[in-house]
């Protein structure tokens, strides 16, 4: 990854991090740098930008850095850098903030298959309620590899099946309608 200067940054995007304050509800600014976040987290050996730097980044400016960067599609939002957090930062939260926001802006995402998980995951939650294993694998599979990837899957998905561990008809969530709701709001949210 580049170095990228607070100069370069300051003019390339439209975000800073009071817009990401907003759309987060985070307070980025209150981070002191204590690194207890990068220090717990248990994926920051497979990240480009550890968690306490990312917040750092964000309090630069420096968010096309962040937005191009693995780490914001590493993270698997295990909530540990929020509980370490001595501020109360929900860090999890201004990650998942950054991943929409690359989302939207089309910034191409570093780690492809995460974004299609993350993708094919919110999808199996939007149409039923809750994750449907077999339905949001099929897509993920299908997503990410093509028939190539469903076929991979075919065999274990069979073998889950036969033991009992995923249901091939999802079962029905008596608060469906609600969870579409909170996804229309979202998405009303989003574009504003």
């Amino acid at each position: 990854m580049a170095s990228v200067t607070v100069r370069e940054t300051a003019g390339a995007g439209l975000y800073s991090r009071k817009r990401i304050e907003e759309m987060s509800g985070e307070k980025i600014s209150a981070c002191f740098q204590c690194e207890k976040c990068s220090n717990g987290c248990p994926m920051v050996f497979a990240m480009d930008i550890q968690p306490h730097r990312v917040m750092h980044c964000l309090q630069l400016g420096l968010v096309e850095e962040v937005l191009n960067s693995d780490t914001i599609w590493v993270c698997v939002s295990c909530q540990t850098c929020t509980t370490r957090c001595p501020n109360d930062i929900d860090i999890a939260h201004v990650v998942d903030t950054l991943r929409q926001l690359s989302a939207r802006r089309q910034v191409k995402e570093s780690q492809k298959s995460v974004a299609v998980f993350h993708t094919a995951f919110l999808s199996s939650i939007k149409r039923f309620g809750r994750v449907h294993e077999a339905s949001m694998v099929v897509s993920y599979a299908f997503q990410n590899e093509g028939i190539t990837g469903v076929r991979k899957q075919l065999n274990l998905g069979l073998e889950m099946m036969r033991k009992g561990k995923i249901k091939l008809v999802p079962s029905r969530l008596w608060a469906g309608k609600q969870v579409k709701e909170i996804f229309r709001k979202a998405g009303r949210k989003r574009a504003q």
